[in-house]
Order: structure tokens, then C-alpha cells, then sequence
């Protein structure tokens, strides 16, 4: 399709429209589409080369997709232990199964691995985490880590120029020697791409094992003294001034949008749970008592059977002769 065919189109591609609400990354988003597992105006689709409007309904595994809301940016303390996704299929606990339930739907930006700690950023809209994520956006990420072995200043200026490990290249990296404790060392370490586990095997490369990481800025967010399993919203004018407008503009990150109370709706599902127990516990102390009054009706019809039987005409019976 001709760039000028798709001008001519109105709305905005599905995947893109779904992420900026904060379904899911344009990834996961296309993922869904390709299993059937999202309907546009009642009929299911499976590719995600489809423009829509704000007149068209979507649905998304049998519920309505929440309408859009402000773009949002929290920042969260990250422990060990937890898995950077919404699902893991090894039953892992996951951060957002540790995040309070009065949020809207998140997505991270990024991740961190099940051993590192520290900030991890999250918002509800994934056209600005698929922008943020992108390696031409380049923040600087910064680390401080724990190793167990021994590095020279002199080494670690030789990450300045990257390194290649098993085929692969990591860009430039500035790291500083702070300390020397026992058998550990503590470096900080930072780096603009973010590659998988590329702290991990930098250090291994130089023959130090990590044994504790924490992230403690992403561009220019801080963790601070933000303590862990702890969530701080970013507040909108803030947010804005710290994306700029170019990221702002790429990402289509919106700050006119209304702000929806989920405390409160949080507090509606709860409510309406609670409703729901209680009409199912009733229904159920209803059937345990049905059995006993039917048991009484069925006693109560075949006495008046017998009855019947013994006085066919309806009157009075006559005594039986001596």
C-alpha cells in the first residue's frame, strides 16, 4: 500500500491505537491480534493492517478496551525475585502481581532481569515505551553493582571504546572502581543500550561474578531513596518537561486526556465482588434447604393418596360392623 493510499484512510493504525491505551507493547499487541484473540465491531480480526476510529468498538478477549487516559509514568522499586511480565509461564511471581490494585493497566519500559533491583519504569502507554525502548533514543541507564573479584580503573577505561563479546557489541560503557570490600568489589556502570543481561557479561568478561545490581537511573529518572516494592507517579508537568517534545511528538504521549479515578473503580470490582458472594452463598443455603421442605410436601401429598384410597365416595366412612 502507496503511502498516499494510506493518508487517504482515516483513524490510526489498531496496534497503535491499542498500545497508546495501554493494552500491551505494539508487539504483544500484534501477538494478540494474530491468535483472534481481539474484534473490531463485533467481528474478529487476525492481522493488524487495519486503521480505526475513536466510532469503533474494540474488544479485547471478550472486554470492551478501556478508553484512553492520560499518559502516566511511575517509577518502581524493583526487588529481586520478581520477573519483568505480566504472565511467566514457569509460575514465577511477577512485578505487576506485587503492584497495588487502585493503578491502571501498565506496562514496563524495559525490564530487569529476575536478580537485578532497582528503578524500573512503567506507564500506561506503550506508544511511549515502544519510543523509550528504541536504541536511537539512547538514555543513559546507570547501575551500581557488586562483584566478586578483582578490576583495575585501567581496565574498566577500556570499556570506553565497547567491547565484543561472543559475537556481540556492546557500545561504549563508563564504569568506575569505588571500592574494594573482601573479595567484592563495587563498580558503577553505565550504558545507553541496555542489551540483554549486558551488564552480567561485561563483568564476566573481565572475570568478575555480579552478585548484586541495582539499577539506579533510567535517562532522567532516579530511584533516590525510594524504598523497594514502593510506586512514585511521575506528576504530568514534570513528566513533560523531562520526555521534551521530541519524544513527546514520536511517541504521541498525551497529556490533554482525562485522568480516570481507578481507586474508585478498584473500589466498585471490590464492592461488586463482595455482592456477588454473598447472592452466591444465599443460593447456596437456599438449595441445602429445599431438599427437607420437598421431603415434607412429597410426606404431606401421600397422606392425603392414602387418604383418598380409604374414602373413594367422599364421605364420612361407616364403622366397621361387629
Amino acid at each position: 500500500m502507496s503511502d498516499k493510499t494510506k493518508s487517504t484512510i482515516p483513524g490510526e493504525r489498531i496496534a497503535k491505537v491499542m498500545a497508546r491505551a495501554g493494552v500491551a507493547s505494539r508487539r504483544k499487541v500484534e501477538a494478540l491480534i494474530a491468535e483472534g484473540r481481539v474484534s473490531v465491531n463485533g467481528a474478529v480480526i487476525t492481522s493488524p493492517a487495519l486503521n480505526v476510529t475513536a466510532a469503533d468498538s474494540i474488544v479485547v478477549d471478550g472486554a470492551p478496551m478501556a478508553s484512553r487516559e492520560r499518559t502516566r509514568v511511575f517509577l518502581y522499586s524493583k526487588p529481586r525475585g520478581l520477573v519483568t511480565t505480566h504472565s511467566d509461564p514457569e509460575g514465577r511471581p511477577t512485578i505487576f502481581t506485587a503492584l497495588p490494585k487502585t493503578l491502571p493497566r501498565l506496562i514496563s519500559i524495559g525490564r530487569l532481569d529476575i536478580n537485578t533491583e532497582g528503578l524500573l519504569l512503567l506507564t500506561n502507554d506503550g506508544g511511549l515505551a515502544r519510543v523509550l525502548e528504541l536504541p536511537s533514543t539512547a538514555w543513559l541507564r546507570r547501575y551500581r553493582v557488586r562483584a566478586n573479584g578483582r578490576v583495575t580503573q585501567e581496565q574498566l577505561d577500556k570499556l570506553r571504546d565497547g567491547i565484543t563479546i561472543d559475537g556481540v557489541h556492546y557500545g561504549p560503557i563508563e564504569a568506575i572502581l569505588e571500592r574494594e570490600k573482601g573479595a567484592n568489589c563495587w563498580l558503577t556502570f553505565a550504558i545507553r543500550e541496555g542489551k540483554n543481561r549486558e551488564v552480567r557479561k561485561v563483568m564476566e568478561s573481565l572475570g568478575l561474578t555480579v552478585n548484586r545490581l541495582i539499577r539506579v537511573s533510567f535517562g532522567p529518572f532516579n530511584l533516590g531513596e525510594l524504598p523497594e516494592w514502593s510506586v512514585k507517579e511521575v506528576d504530568s508537568k514534570s513528566l513533560r518537561a523531562e520526555l521534551g517534545e521530541k519524544i513527546v511528538a514520536e511517541s504521541g504521549a498525551d497529556f490533554d486526556a482525562p485522568m480516570i479515578d481507578h481507586e474508585a473503580k478498584a473500589e466498585a470490582a471490590r464492592l461488586a465482588e463482595e455482592r456477588a458472594k454473598r447472592a452466591a452463598k444465599r443460593e447456596a443455603d437456599d438449595k441445602r434447604r429445599r431438599p427437607a421442605d420437598k421431603q415434607e410436601t412429597s410426606g404431606a401429598r401421600s397422606f392425603q393418596k392414602r387418604q383418598k384410597r380409604r374414602d373413594r365416595s367422599g364421605g364420612p366412612r361407616p364403622s366397621r360392623p361387629r
